[in-house]
């Protein structure tokens, strides 16, 4: 998750047991009601649902309210005060999904509020499926070891949205965000993020929605329509014991015992959907994503067989965008946005100062809000975007 910087040095975020007391969560849920009945009175319902996808924006959102800074568990938390102080009547826009089992309902509840707001069923449907589609890519489609564990989608009546992700990662129990915004997908399987946050740029996620992978949708998708025996036939050729003995051999020497990605071939296969799969006969990669019951095996399977036998290789580069226990040294490759993060903390300010809150409120809010805001001139080498 993000790690932000107050006045010096580095902080990180990880995930910390337990509930937000009752009386923060009631003050959270008041505060941000007032701000975003501001923000959308002054600038829109769209300007919010940019902003929301925006992880800097976020997070200030989450410090002023009142969350600890320091701690993953503002995602969560933040988003339920969101979802409980928004009424879909008053403010022309919903927020579907949560933590856990409440992600689940996000289909109906999306139901739900599109007949609020007398969506056509068609703009319904389209919405349930992005909802999917960005939990399909995110668990599926990026490989980076973090499992999905929230996800909410936020949508105006106008059928715009903003779906907001978090992971988990089982072996280092720190978290990654992922940030949507619908104006800028243009491909859900074609680097469709707004952005994403997290701990540490890894030196190895298979991404399927980079640039680079294009070719090696192609080759899957061609792979899928095939007969299944050729598929298998190929798995098989990949992972015989004889072959996977010599390479593992000369792969882990003692001072490197992490394999290479491509020897990470999946051990089962579920042959079963492959030959479901090449019934339906998908047209393209979002197509063949979509399908139910594809998994991280199937796609690994595919692109480690597009890789090894055509000659076609995947991205192998952690999509990650934003980093901020680790960041590069002389603003390398790029540092922070600087006068967007500017205007994030004085629209909030604005926000805060015109909300219909009790004085008392509004001055702790704005002291949280400068304790957010980082001094200029910054380190790069504390806060740096990755692209």
């Amino acid at each position: 998750m993000i790690c932000i910087m107050v006045r010096t040095g580095v902080a990180n975020l990880p995930l910390h047991g337990g509930a937000a007391p009752k009386w923060l969560f009631k003050r959270m849920v008041k505060l941000s009601e007032g701000i975003i009945e501001v923000i959308i009175h002054e600038y829109g319902q769209e300007e919010f649902l940019k902003r929301i996808s925006d992880p800097f924006w976020f997070q200030s959102l989450s410090c002023v309210l009142g969350f600890d800074w320091h701690s993953s568990g503002c995602t969560t938390v933040t988003c339920g005060a969101l979802k409980e102080a928004i009424s879909p009547e008053e403010f022309g826009f919903a927020i579907a999904g949560g933590k856990g089992k409440t992600s689940r309902k996000t289909p109906e509840e999306i139901k739900q509020f599109g007949d609020i707001f007398n969506l056509s069923t068609s703009a319904i449907k389209e919405l349930q499926y992005s909802s999917r589609m960005a939990a399909k890519v995110d668990n599926t489609a990026i490989q980076d070891g973090y499992n999905l564990y929230h996800h909410v989608i936020i949508f105006s009546e106008g059928g715009k949205w903003a779906i907001i992700q978090q992971g988990l990662s089982d072996e280092t129990s720190y978290a990654r965000r992922y940030h949507w915004l619908s104006e800028n997908v243009e491909s859900f399987v074609c680097e469709p993020h707004n952005t994403i946050v997290g701990d540490v740029c890894q030196e190895k996620v298979l991404d399927m929605t980079a640039k680079q992978s294009i070719p090696v949708q192609k080759i899957s998708v061609d792979l899928i329509n095939d007969n299944p025996q050729h598929l298998k036939r190929d798995w098989a050729e990949l992972t015989r014991p004889e072959n996977q003995r010599t390479l593992d051999n000369w792969l882990y020497p003692q001072q490197n015992r992490q394999p290479l990605e491509h020897l990470d071939m999946p051990r089962s296969i579920n042959w079963q959907k492959i030959r479901e799969i090449y019934d339906i006969q998908p047209k393209n990669y979002e197509e063949f994503l979509s399908i139910r019951g594809v998994g991280p095996n199937t796609v690994r399977a595919l692109s480690l067989i597009s890789d090894l036998i055509y000659g076609e290789k995947p991205s192998w580069v952690d999509p990650i965008r934003y980093t901020f226990a680790h960041g590069g040294k002389d603003s390398v490759p790029r540092p922070v946005d600087l006068p967007t993060y500017s205007n994030s903390i004085e629209m909030l300010e604005d926000a805060i100062k015109q909300a219909k809150l009790g004085d008392r409120e509004k001055l702790h809010a704005l002291k949280r809000l400068r304790n957010v805001n980082p001094p200029i001139p910054i380190n790069p080498s504390i806060l740096t975007s990755y692209y």
